[in-house]
This record gives C-alpha cells, sequence and structure tokens, in this order.
C-alpha cells in the first residue's frame, strides 16, 4: 500500500518533503534563513499559514532542546510532526472497509456524499460502491441530484461500473422523494448500504444547503438515525478553498467525514493535514487516480510514510 501510495502521491511529495529535504541538504547550519525557506514550503503546500508556522516552532523548540546541530537531522521532526497533526482526538487511522467500518445492527448503512461541482462527487460515488462491493456488500446508490439533468446518467455510468443498482427519477424531481424512495427500496430489497448523491449547486448557496437539509430530514424520517455518515467530497486541487466549502457544508448537514479526491493530481497535498487541524474533521478516503479501485481508505501512519520514503 505504501509503494501505491508513494506512486500516486509523487507530486506532493516532491512539492512537500522533496523541497524539505533540497533545503535541508544545502545549508550547512540550522539558522533562521532555514526555518524562514522551510515555512515558506509548507505554506506553498497548502499546509496552511497556522499550521505551517506552528509546525516550524515545533521543531525550532526540538532542535534547541535536543542540540542538534547538522540541518539534516531534522526532517524526522518534520516526520513526526505531520504524523501528530493527523493523528489528533478526531482524526485516528479510519477502520477499513469490512464489518467494523459499520455501526453493529444498522442496515441499510446510509452515507450521504455532498460537495461542491466538479469536484468529483459522482465518481467518488462510484468508486465508494465498488470499494464496499469488493468487501461482500450489497450496495444501492440515490441518484438524488435531479438539479442537474446529466448527474443521475453519470451516476448510472458508475454504478453499471460498480455492479450495482440505481434508483433514479427525472430530472427536476423532487431530491428528497428520490432519497425517500431509495431508502425505502433499500429496506425491502435488504440492501447493506445506500448512497445518495446530492445536488452540488443550485440557483442560490442557501437554496442548496435547505435542499440538503430537506434529504438529511427525510432520511431521518425513515431512519432515525439516518444518513449514518455525512461525507463531503473536496478536490484537493482547490487548496485552502476547499476549506470554505467544507465550513458552509457542515454548518448545514454536519459532515462528520471528509473524502478528498485527485491528491494524485497536486503538489499540495498538504491540505490534509489543513483540514485535519482547522476542521477537526477525519478524512476517510483519498481518490488517486481515474480509475474504478483509485480510492484508498485514508491511514495517516501510511500516507506519511508514503511522502518520507
Amino acid at each position: 500500500m505504501i509503494s501505491k501510495l508513494k506512486q500516486k502521491l509523487s507530486r506532493t511529495r516532491e512539492g512537500i518533503v522533496g523541497k524539505v529535504k533540497a533545503s535541508v541538504s544545502s545549508r550547512k547550519e540550522i539558522n533562521e534563513d532555514l526555518y524562514e525557506e522551510l515555512e515558506e514550503i509548507l505554506i506553498s503546500g497548502d499546509l496552511g499559514v497556522d499550521l505551517s508556522l506552528n509546525m516550524i516552532e515545533e521543531i525550532r523548540e526540538k532542535v534547541t532542546d535536543l542540540g542538534v546541530k547538522k540541518p539534516e537531522n531534522i526532517i524526522k521532526f518534520f516526520k513526526s510532526a505531520m504524523l501528530k497533526t493527523l493523528d489528533g482526538e478526531s482524526s485516528k487511522v479510519q477502520p477499513k472497509i469490512n464489518d467494523s467500518y459499520f455501526s453493529p445492527g444498522i442496515k441499510p448503512y446510509v452515507i450521504m456524499v455532498v460537495g461542491v461541482n466538479g469536484t468529483g462527487k459522482t465518481t467518488t460515488i462510484g468508486k465508494l460502491a465498488a470499494h464496499f462491493c469488493r468487501h461482500n456488500k450489497k450496495v444501492l446508490l440515490s441518484a438524488a441530484d435531479t438539479f442537474r439533468a446529466a448527474a443521475s446518467e453519470q451516476l448510472e455510468i458508475w454504478a453499471k461500473r460498480a455492479g450495482v443498482d440505481i434508483i433514479r427519477n427525472q430530472p427536476g424531481a423532487d431530491p428528497a422523494a428520490v432519497a425517500f424512495d431509495s431508502l425505502q427500496a433499500a429496506t425491502s430489497r435488504d440492501v447493506d448500504v445506500l448512497i445518495v448523491d446530492t445536488a452540488g449547486r443550485l440557483h442560490t448557496k442557501s437554496n442548496l444547503m435547505e435542499e440538503l437539509k430537506k434529504i438529511h430530514r427525510v432520511l431521518g424520517k425513515v431512519i432515525p438515525e439516518a444518513p449514518h455518515e455525512t461525507l463531503l467530497v473536496l478536490d484537493a486541487t482547490t487548496g485552502q478553498n476547499g476549506l470554505n466549502q467544507a465550513k458552509q457544508f457542515t454548518q448545514a448537514v454536519g459532515v462528520n467525514g471528509i473524502v478528498l479526491t485527485k491528491l494524485d493530481g497536486t503538489a499540495k497535498g498538504g491540505i490534509v493535514l489543513s483540514i485535519s487541524n482547522e476542521l477537526g474533521l477525519p478524512v476517510k478516503f483519498i481518490g488517486v487516480g481515474e480509475q474504478v479501485d483509485d480510492l484508498e481508505s485514508f491511514d495517516s501512519t501510511e500516507f506519511i510514510e508514503a511522502l518520507f520514503q
């Protein structure tokens, strides 16, 4: 897994860790100029200003306390600081996709997927469906994004790729009604996992959020605990803009997990650490390619090891 991630995360590894190593190796001593250069590298890698400053300050303190003299010896401090950020109380290693991932006795397990258009939301749902199927789960998709005409068609294509069924209606139908019908169908068909797609754009942002709240309420009327999980899909290439999206969706529907897509296509994968630090939300999955199996359960240790190998 680490070997695969190393290949998929090559741009981030080169853009952050590679630059850190190059900066350190070019210096003969640890001084303020080095710290400033390292700080700039972290900020440019989308770790965010506050986290970057705090990380450099933590490294500075370790260098002083331990009497470290050689610049190359501080690389390990970067590694431990990044891992510490990802292993905070809300960002512990996520369980792999097996029975322990799902709440005991809950069937169907309802996952509501939200996010703006263009983040890879539909693709992510298809990959999630395939992911669950590979672990012997019966999956049903709900095409509750009825605002965009092509949304249900795209989701149906991914449903076929993943080998799962889909509930869809005509464009313009009430999204909450589609979600309701889907959950009823999931119950009657003895489905393990229902994944509900939602709109990423409406006429105004307030309309979008109200629509999502409505879907959330309707699902809860069928099964009180539903949706059991609300995943926000973010595009890693948008960097810090993704944090603003996360805050808006979290306020509206109580997001409890992040799926970070297109991580293989950016040198700014530090957004993973920024999300953990600023939002206190766990990154549950990462998208690292276009194929149906290019979705990985996020493991902080594997992620950091892949960056530093």
